[in-house]
């Protein structure tokens, strides 16, 4: 997996662990819905910025959105 994907199955997993929609989490990051959809589907590469907004959102440490899935 490349990192992109790896980001993308944490914030999806977490998303859902936190059972929020991808446009309940978009709007709590202040990012619109198909900048979150289109992360979770690896179609971009998020910024440091970014990732630490979602990180803060979610309430995790930005390393959980890198942790590699074992």
């Amino acid at each position: 997996m490349n990192l992109n994907e790896i980001v993308a199955a944490n914030l999806r997993r977490i998303r859902h662990e936190r059972q929020l929609t991808q446009e309940e989490l978009a709007h709590r990051a202040g990012l619109s819905p198909r900048y979150v959809g289109s992360i979770e589907r690896t179609r971009v590469s998020i910024s440091i910025t970014i990732l630490s907004r979602l990180a803060e959102t979610l309430g995790i440490d930005p390393r959980e959105l890198l942790r590699p899935i074992a």
